[in-house]
């Protein structure tokens, strides 16, 4: 699902992401993104197994472990790797399933609309946000610093 309204819509009213496969690495995409959207007022759940506390939030070993209820479960996994989890966040009463930019697991979406989920594919929740809510000048976008025109004042 790419409509904009529908993207606008689920980022407006929903606010608790539990980002799977979120890295406690800074340099990473879903580190990068997690960070993003906590900055931007959303409460972000960290699962992965392998940490105990990412961005400063408890870190849970999987979807069924988290106590509150999650909004939207925002997938940093490989495609083949998202139908399990897919069937946590059914079990868990998600209302979106979230798969990032590359990952695409129609069966799963499928799954998961069919248990009255809304599912995205192959998008980046902090990408969408910025687009959607005017955040793409959070990294210089549109305030005139970067540019396609070529400055004047250059001497090439």
């Amino acid at each position: 699902m790419d409509d904009i309204n529908t993207l606008r819509r689920i980022l407006s009213q929903n606010r608790v992401i539990a980002v799977v496969g979120l890295s406690a690495d800074w340099f990473r995409p879903s580190y990068f993104a997690a960070k993003y959207m906590q900055e931007h007022g959303y409460t972000v759940i960290p699962v992965n197994p392998r940490y105990t506390e990412v961005l400063a939030q408890k870190c849970y070993k999987s979807l069924r472990d988290i106590p509150v209820k999650v909004d939207i479960v925002d997938c940093f996994r490989k495609t083949e790797d998202i139908m399990p989890i897919a069937e946590d966040a059914i079990a868990i009463g998600a209302k979106v399933l979230w798969q990032q930019l590359g990952v695409k697991n129609e069966a799963a979406a499928t799954k998961a609309r069919v248990a009255g989920m809304e599912a995205v594919l192959d998008h980046c929740v902090k990408i969408e946000h910025g687009r959607l809510f005017g955040g793409l000048n959070w990294v210089g976008v549109n305030t005139k610093v970067i540019s396609a025109k070529r400055p004047r004042w250059l001497a090439y």
